[in-house]
């Protein structure tokens, strides 16, 4: 009779081997690429510009003096708005609650161009009424918060008036 013969096995890359543990090459790309996708995502999350830092201030501005022509309305009171060397004012609001000493802006370096004043009511019709907001640091990128009087207060991009040929 034969006598077994012991053969020693080749280790392979097929499944069901059991001598391999570690990862294949694209494992590790796989996830590699999902860091990858992941850690854009949130860099791309975090980034805040400087046109979605006026654009936040230009709603929120927009909200308020909605909010104080309103009230100026429904009271009767004439309402105003006063730009400060830091923020902004309203002047003729009832109630601490309505009428802070001053009201600063959210972004740092928010400058607004024109006007220094605003008349909000309290009478329904109001005239056009107009706020430019700029970054101090460029000054290149401006919104306007305007209405003509009769529409809510709305952020426009500024469009700078070209001289016909």
């Amino acid at each position: 009779m034969h006598k077994p013969v012991a053969t020693e096995r080749m280790p392979t890359l097929a499944a069901g081997n059991s001598q391999n543990s570690g990862f294949t090459l694209l494992e590790l790309l796989v996830v590699v690429a999902i860091i990858a996708m992941g850690t854009v995502g949130v860099g791309l999350a975090m980034r805040d510009s400087g046109d979605t830092q006026l654009e936040r201030e230009g709603q929120r501005l927009a909200a308020m003096l909605e909010s104080a022509r309103a009230q100026s309305r429904a009271t009767g009171v004439a309402v105003r708005w006063r730009n400060t060397e830091t923020g902004f004012l309203f002047t003729g609001l009832t109630g601490p609650a309505t009428n802070p000493p001053a009201s600063h802006w959210q972004s740092d370096g928010i400058t607004v161009q024109t006007p220094t004043e605003l008349s909000l009511g309290p009478e329904p019709l109001i005239g056009h009424q107009e706020v430019v907001l700029s970054l101090s640091d460029q000054p290149g990128r401006t919104v306007r918060v305007v209405t003509d009087g009769l529409r809510p207060f709305a952020v426009v991009p500024f469009e700078p008036i070209v001289g016909k040929p």
